[in-house]
């Protein structure tokens, strides 16, 4: 029997890029304005932050800035990363702090969904083996090593595994080498699989579409990841939630609501 509360969805920031790099070989030249999220993810046994977003500091220092998002060397460009967006604030607005996160849980260490580590600093942090690795060797661009430099109480997995009653780690690789999403079954609606980077948009789940970006070019994997996520959707009356889709994310609830 599952333990969750409650899901809520947290939008860290904002990023405008070429929808290429969401679907493989399709839409070049077509600017998108995809959402940067988050999800708190309140269960009986404590809080599980799914994701923690940019780093803020690499956004809004000019020195920073120019660094790590150079467009001579680093073709996606800055997201738009407001200071209330930083996940503190989020959590302030429900009473509490990074310490009263429990774990966080990292799809992947991309600087959208790992820059944040620096503001939930102590929590235990779950990443796969074959993810880190790719992201010390700097497997690509997306990878700031400084993202996940600190001495950070890493718990490195290898596989699916159960994070609590009613949330499940699923492997789902292709976009990054030790790509995961995440099962969460809740306690009155259909169950929600966050999709992380195995699909960016709907569209990626809907018509079968790999990411733009693939580890080592391996597209077949990433679909592979796409089928089986639908596959589990199909079998458990799961809802697919993609990670980027910015006319999905407003179909959600707004936080500090949730979804139950």
């Amino acid at each position: 029997m599952t333990q969750v509360l409650r899901i809520r969805p947290l939008l860290t920031a904002t990023h405008r890029y070429d929808k290429s790099l969401s679907t493989r070989n399709r839409g070049q030249g077509e600017i998108i304005h995809a959402p940067i999220l988050a999800y708190l993810i309140e269960t009986r046994n404590g809080r599980i932050l799914f994701d923690v977003g940019c780093d803020y500091a690499k956004i809004a220092d000019p020195s920073l800035r120019a660094e790590y998002f150079d467009p001579e060397t680093f073709a996606f460009g800055a997201p738009d990363m407001q200071e209330p967006q930083r996940l503190p604030h989020h959590l302030a607005q429900l009473g509490l702090t990074p310490a009263d996160v429990d774990v966080v849980f990292l799809s992947h260490l991309h600087f959208d969904h790992a820059g944040g580590l620096c503001d939930v600093c102590g929590t235990e942090v779950h990443v796969q083996q074959d993810e880190i690795a790719s992201a010390r060797r700097g497997d690509d661009a997306a990878y700031f090593a400084a993202d996940f430099a600190g001495d950070y109480p890493w718990k490195i997995q290898q596989g699916e595994y159960d994070l609590a009653p009613g949330v499940r780690a699923i492997s789902s690789p292709g976009h990054t080498a030790g790509h995961m999403s995440l099962w969460v079954e809740l306690p009155k609606g259909a169950p929600v699989i966050l999709c992380g980077d195995a699909a960016d948009l709907k569209e990626n789940i809907e018509q079968e579409i790999a990411p733009g970006l693939c580890w080592q070019d391996r597209a077949d994997l990433a679909l592979e990841s796409i089928r089986k996520l639908k596959r589990l959707g199909r079998e458990e009356h799961a809802e697919l939630w993609p990670n980027h889709d910015m006319a999905f994310y407003r179909t959600l609830k707004q936080f500090p609501e949730f979804h139950e």
